[in-house]
């Protein structure tokens, strides 16, 4: 019997299924260490179980080691392909403080070259050919003067020469290769443009056909605007911070309306919609704006932009916020922030109560629905990869339960009784300190309802309680009319 030797693999978070070589003399796994700052390619040999590392990503803050999944928003950062059974790996690292691919010898884990360069990120892996030795990839911020966020397609060799841009429509794009990868399909639009779709040619990106565009005349004669793309410089005073303003229904440039943030600042993604889409904001057709914006802290930017979250979820990138805010009021006579609100779920509910908790003199009145407001009480995957681990003082440090007694401001709380993402203890906890340091606040229990507690009953509980607090109007009263909630 062969024994392994584990000394490169304490204390895992999490081990991958093997790898076998084809020719049987070993094999390969993953090892992700509890903490999220290492995370290694082991090579065991079979007949002796000595073990190696081949690969090591090694980080002071995390290793975010979810998948880089094509075109997915919020995908991870981990990717690895072997190429002729692992004679060589084309892998994706952070170690230079962007998201790039490299090419490692499979067998001695020496580097061979850095593939992809620059101040940019790569997005995603569609298509390599090990024959040719391409690979087809997304990537965002290579292009100057465009929002950084947009996805666009290249083509590169593996020795990293050859960059070729196969998308340039200033656009997201979303690209999908036949399986033999001989095609591929470019689906593009932005807030403001309408999905284009065009079929190509792999080998020599020949344009074979336009596929569809998209007639919207009907849409905006009948009056929808787009929302407005908004930038502006971040706490840094370099940072570019990007957002949209949602504007409301039957929108006059000479009257002031108040706005609402919709919030989420989960450091997983970035989060804000970059494609062309017809859904409104429902507070929009109450006459509010409401705006979507990206802060420090979130992903798809570079490391630096990233690791603000590191151990500090409390910051949300509202310092950021603020700043986007002002300058947003500055630009447009229309935009009142004199009584700024924010809602969000999830995470955008922990982003929520912090705004009231730590930016108080900026935002007034908030809905957190369905939050993990403090980060000792939720799902260790989640909260180990943000805030680090061993547990440390900046747990507390971020937890609205042990700063309940900041509240200012107007704060409702939403939780579902069967919540099975974010246990709502966590709600009840921070309902408990809240009452406990004297604190006024609204709470809604939706019974039965699961993480989000969605359904028309929240939603027209959240809209009634910003036109009380934010507009100072009195809502209707539903109970005199007919109106049933469908059940959930």
């Amino acid at each position: 019997m062969v024994n392994i030797d584990n000394a490169l693999f304490p204390n895992p978070f999490d081990l991958s299924q093997i790898n076998w070589w084809k020719d049987g003399e070993g094999f390969t796994f993953e090892y992700n260490q509890r903490g999220h700052q290492l995370y290694r390619v082991i090579e065991v040999e079979a007949a002796t179980g000595r073990t190696r590392s081949l690969i090591d990503e090694v980080s002071s803050t995390f290793v975010d080691y979810k998948d880089l999944r094509n075109n997915q928003r919020n995908s991870g950062k981990h990717f690895r392909y072997n190429v002729n059974d692992g004679e060589e790996i084309i892998w994706a690292s952070e170690r230079d403080g962007f998201e790039h691919l490299y090419l490692f010898n499979g067998r001695t884990g020496v580097l061979e070259n850095q593939i992809t360069k620059g101040d940019w990120i790569v997005r995603a892996v569609d298509h390599i050919d090990p024959v040719r030795r391409e690979i087809w990839f997304e990537a965002s911020g290579m292009n100057f003067g465009e929002d950084p966020y947009f996805v666009h397609a290249y083509r590169i060799g593996f020795d990293g020469k050859g960059l070729t841009s196969l998308t340039p429509e200033p656009a997201n794009h979303h690209i999908e290769f036949s399986p033999d990868g001989r095609f591929y399909v470019d689906l593009w639009s932005r807030i403001d443009l309408p999905p284009r779709m065009a079929l190509f040619r792999s080998r020599d990106n020949a344009k074979l056909m336009q596929i569809e565009s998209t007639d919207i005349s009907q849409l905006e004669s009948n009056g929808w605007r787009a929302p407005i793309n908004f930038v502006a410089k971040g706490r840094d005073g370099k940072t570019d911070i990007w957002g949209i303003i949602h504007l409301p229904n039957r929108f006059n440039p000479h009257l002031k309306y108040p706005v609402v943030e919709d919030i989420y600042a989960g450091p997983q993604g970035s989060h804000v919609p970059k494609s062309f889409t017809t859904t409104t904001e429902p507070l929009t057709q109450l006459g509010f704006i409401v705006v979507q914006i990206d802060g420090v802290g979130t992903n798809n930017r570079s490391r630096l932009f990233h690791d603000v979250a590191w151990k500090n979820l409390k910051d949300a990138g509202l310092p950021d916020r603020i700043l986007w805010h002002k300058a947003a009021a500055s630009l447009y006579s229309w935009y009142d922030i004199s009584n700024l609100g924010i809602f969000g779920t999830s995470a955008g509910g922990q982003n929520a109560i912090d705004a009231l908790l730590f930016h108080s003199d900026f935002y007034k009145v908030a809905v957190a629905n369905s939050g993990c407001y403090d980060n000792r009480m939720d799902k260790i995957w989640w909260n180990e990869q943000w805030m680090g681990w061993p547990v440390g003082i900046e747990y507390s440090q971020s937890s609205a339960i042990d700063n309940a007694d900041n509240l200012h401001g107007k704060l409702m709380l939403v939780v579902g009784e069967m919540d099975h993402n974010v246990d709502p203890a966590s709600s009840f906890a921070l309902a408990d300190s809240l009452i406990k340091a004297g604190k006024e606040f609204e709470m809604v229990y939706v019974p039965g309802a699961d993480h989000g507690a969605s359904g028309i009953f929240t939603e027209r509980k959240l809209m009634d309680f910003f036109v009380r607090n934010v507009f100072g109007q009195d809502p209707p009263n539903w109970n005199a009319t007919s109106t049933h909630f469908p059940s959930s």
